[in-house]
């Protein structure tokens, strides 16, 4: 009996055991999938600011206008009256909102990493030039425009200011949105007024190739728009800020696009809506909400490493001449290259790939 009892004991400890076990289990995989939920959700009200929050955000407030409750949206658009300039002064960013936890189930999703190379000084001032721009530039606002990736634990002392386009910051509420994380107009006022009236330790990160490049950007193709994107140079020159190239790996991965091809109607049409409104309308893809295997607007879960290289000394020219922008263009461009050669095995490509400059 004493001998069953025994044998009774260790049976009940090793069932235990595995209860127990089996427990462990199911809560690691139900905390994986929460966490998972989360992921989405994060990157989805990010492509749904991006894709519609302006437009949506400008219907909602004239509906309210004409309701009941129409002095809220009256006492909002006299506050955007008196803050209308604000954005071209450096904006309102917000500390709280750039490390909200959110942006971490953003760049868990890929995914995203921030590689520094090089310190920077805080006694200078940068234009960091950003590649590609992928269809939604994913890369650049999660390591510049949130703390996700550690920026500015990475280059302490060095603000970072996102340029995106002008017409964002006409939208209400979007702008104050986009202002939060330190987003800023990619304008002549907003960018003078940043290199020249705000200290140092500033960095403008301008996405150079614009709404060109994006029409080109497929998975698997390293190109970049470049050969006559000369306008940052010039400021960079006139402002004596140091030049830095930023080359983000995967982030032509993340949607599929249908490319129409030159002299085709499609192309056309982009082109057309690229010169008046500043955007190219791009078809593309990613995966479903509920299934990578369906098509829907999430992007697809692909790494995303964005690698900021060595600042290129750029000494302040008043009024600079184009040999001096030519110049200072050419050695721009060369450390780019240099720069994609020196990572591009380390993330993913071959070592014979080469870099597009277009």
């Amino acid at each position: 009996c004493k001998c069953n009892f025994i044998s009774f004991i260790f049976l009940s400890l090793g069932t235990g055991s595995n209860i127990l076990s089996a427990l462990q289990d199911l809560f690691w995989l139900l905390k994986s999938k929460v966490e998972k939920q989360l992921q989405i959700i994060s990157v989805l009200q990010w492509v749904l600011t991006f894709l519609i929050m302006g437009i949506a955000c400008t219907l909602i407030l004239m509906y309210i206008l004409c309701t009941d409750c129409w002095a809220i949206a009256a006492l909002y658009l006299a506050w955007l009256v008196f803050d209308w300039n604000t954005p071209k002064k450096g904006g309102r960013r917000s500390q709280w909102v750039r490390n909200w936890a959110i942006w971490r189930y953003f760049r868990d999703y890929f995914p995203i990493r921030l590689v520094k190379t090089h310190n920077l000084l805080t006694t200078r001032n940068y234009i960091f030039g950003y590649h590609p721009h992928g269809i939604m530039g994913l890369g650049a606002f999660c390591n510049f425009s949130t703390e996700a990736t550690g920026v500015s634990q990475k280059f302490p002392g060095i603000r970072p200011y996102l340029a995106t386009l002008a017409g964002n910051f006409r939208m209400p509420i979007l702008r104050d949105y986009l202002m939060s994380g330190g987003i800023c107009p990619v304008n002549r006022d907003s960018i003078d007024y940043i290199l020249s009236k705000n200290g140092s330790g500033n960095a403008i990160i301008i996405v150079v190739g614009g709404a060109a490049e994006s029409l080109n950007c497929t998975p698997g193709k390293n190109s970049v728009t470049l050969k006559n994107r000369k306008g940052f140079v010039k400021l960079a020159l006139r402002h004596g800020a140091d030049l830095v190239p930023v080359y983000s790996f995967g982030e032509n991965e993340v949607y599929k696009q249908v490319i129409f091809e030159e002299g085709s109607w499609g192309r056309w049409v982009q082109k057309k809506f690229q010169k008046h409104i500043g955007f190219a309308p791009c078809i593309f893809h990613g995966r479903g909400l509920f299934s990578s295997n369906t098509w829907g607007l999430l992007p697809y879960s692909k790494p995303i490493t964005t690698v900021v290289g060595e600042p290129i000394t750029i000494p302040k020219i008043d009024n600079p001449s184009q040999k001096d922008v030519d110049f200072y263009h050419s050695m721009y461009v060369d450390s780019l290259i240099k720069l994609f050669d020196k990572y591009k095995s380390r993330f993913g490509l071959l070592e014979t790939e080469v870099l597009e400059v277009n």
